[in-house]
């Protein structure tokens, strides 16, 4: 099937959709291997699942790569998992990819904890990818919801703007976030339940959609079946349905 015939055999598609990376070490451990070869592999399917996504024409992926509680892991974890990113961003088939699928990559989150190292092939990547026009792929690292919100409000408070003047679109100002729309359809893989600190201000009105699937398994296969999943909701946002 063509990336055409598969965008028509679903009757309605998100333009933004977030992914909470789940099962990377359950993958692992299930395989007797260790927990780092896991988010290794999900690493390496991060690529694979953008480009799935794009097929089908959505314009923003989102995923949430580490979050600001995933500081608490083991040390030796923390660590593996900085440097999977670094060669990740370091490797030039890596970028090479993103140039020829002309996508765009966009860090969301705190860079002031990253190494030096890190921060420096996050910035190269960011730069080289600017001016893509395809698929905005926004990696969520060392980010967290309450954390965002908490930063938006003290920005706001140190350039001393009135409590009058705050309404949705000045917060959308100071987010992480900015420039983008809030995402339509969030994906968790691992078949766990819950939000975990990601976007939670512009997830308010998301579809949810969880499948049991580990993060390295999620392949074209199960983008359509969240797709196909997503085009049967009803979104009403807060109103009633209209009969009809």
């Amino acid at each position: 099937m063509t990336a055409e015939e598969k965008r028509n055999n679903i009757d309605k598609l998100p333009t933004h959709v977030g992914i909470i990376m789940d099962g990377n070490g359950r993958w692992a451990e299930s395989k007797g291997l260790p927990r780092l070869a896991g988010h290794r592999a999900g690493g390496d399917n991060l690529p694979r699942v953008a480009r799935a996504f794009w097929a089908h024409g959505i314009s923003y992926l989102t995923v949430y790569a580490f979050s600001t509680e995933n500081w608490s892991r083991p040390q030796l974890e923390v660590q593996g998992l900085m440097e999977i990113l670094r060669e990740t961003l370091s490797r030039p088939d890596f970028l090479e990819t993103l140039h020829k699928e002309n996508m765009r990559l966009r860090h969301i989150g705190r860079l002031d904890r990253l190494t030096a190292d890190l921060r420096k092939a996050i910035s190269n990547v960011l730069e080289r990818t600017k001016d893509n026009t395809g698929l905005t792929l926004n990696v969520a690292f060392d980010y967290g919801g309450r954390e965002e919100l908490l930063q938006a409000y003290q920005a706001m408070m140190q350039e001393r703007i009135p409590p009058e003047a705050v309404n949705e679109e000045t917060l959308r100002r100071y987010l992480y976030t900015i420039g983008l729309p809030d995402p339509d359809l969030i994906i968790r893989t691992g078949g766990e339940e819950r939000l975990s600190n990601f976007l939670l201000w512009q997830s308010a009105y998301s579809e949810y959609y969880t499948t049991p699937c580990y993060w390295p398994d999620f392949d074209e296969a199960e983008v359509q079946k969240a797709l196909q999943a997503y085009s049967q909701r009803q979104r009403r946002f807060g109103g009633l349905r209209v009969p009809g």
